[in-house]
């Protein structure tokens, strides 16, 4: 299949390799260009535009940081939308708000082009492994079509609907849990760790008795190791998230009242200058606040 791949940051390079490793063949862009001669060395084709990415592709996925990346790279002069062609299909992978995927599903029913949300879920090292989780929404027929593309990045597809804003709001969802997981953890590590308790044995028991789920697994041993650099996700997008989940929940009237401690709590880490860490940095300032260093 040939495959345009939009945005090589921590998550969107190992799946562009994922894709050619796969045996499809793949074009990738990135505004910055260096990150894609890696990939180059691989045999994988780069692309100095967005438009010549895009050309002759059957589907796009992007994968970029925001809001206004992605609305810029498909729906202004010489994006996505201008260039894919007729019953091509662009796949979004990226986290965003409800709002702007119900404006590129209109965008491209306009223009006769298919799009399908898919973002997902997994830190860089699920990504590089083809392990991901894949939440995909959109017509029927376009999933199935897109079934070796996600087969290749990730190890199960959920379908979440038709519309693909759906998509959106389960990734929102997902990712308002996860922040919700890393305050508690560091709460309760840090409530642990002031009555002497060891970070690593508290851990240790909680992800071994009643919490053994991935998410309280990785982020309780980063916590424990206090492992917050590099970042796998960075502090301020886990500030975007966070807003967009809000943004979501006050759409259709929903109260988020922990989403709401969340976000304040990554204003105090990013005032802090934790802008560099992981995400799972405001652990930090629970244990600041317990005064543990």
């Amino acid at each position: 299949m040939n495959i345009a791949f939009l945005g090589l940051g921590n998550m969107g390079l190992p799946m562009a390799r994922n894709l050619h490793n796969a045996g499809h063949r793949v074009t990738v862009w990135n505004r910055t260009l260096s990150k894609a001669e890696e990939l180059r060395a691989d045999g994988v084709s780069v692309a100095g535009t967005i438009a010549d990415a895009v050309r002759g592709a059957e589907v796009v996925l992007s994968m970029l940081a925001d809001d206004h990346a992605v609305s810029a790279a498909a729906l202004r002069a010489g994006g996505i939308a201008e260039n894919l062609a007729a019953n091509a299909i662009h796949v979004s992978c990226s986290t965003i708000s409800v709002a702007l995927s119900q404006q590129l599903a209109s965008e491209h029913t306009k223009r006769g082009q298919r799009y399908v949300s898919a973002p997902v879920f997994g830190r860089p090292e699920a990504a590089a492994a083809a392990k991901l989780f894949v939440a995909a929404a959109g017509d029927g027929a376009d999933l199935e079509r897109c079934k070796p593309v996600f087969d290749a990045i990730g190890q199960r597809m959920f379908v979440i609907g038709a519309k693909p804003e759906l998509a959106n709001v389960m990734k929102l969802c997902g990712n308002f849990l996860i922040l919700t997981t890393i305050e508690s953890l560091g709460e309760s590590i840090a409530l642990a760790r002031k009555y002497g308790i060891d970070a690593h044995e508290f851990v240790d028991f909680l992800t071994n008795t009643l919490f053994g789920a991935p998410v309280f697994k990785n982020y309780g041993a980063i916590i424990a190791d206090e492992r917050y650099h590099p970042a796998g996700f960075k502090m301020r997008l886990g500030l975007k998230d966070v807003r967009l989940a809000l943004a979501a929940a006050e759409a259709v009237d929903v109260a988020l009242p922990a989403a709401s401690v969340v976000r304040d709590h990554i204003l105090t880490a990013l005032a802090r200058g934790m802008e560099d860490l992981d995400w799972s940095a405001t652990a930090k300032l629970a244990a600041e606040n317990a005064g543990l260093k």
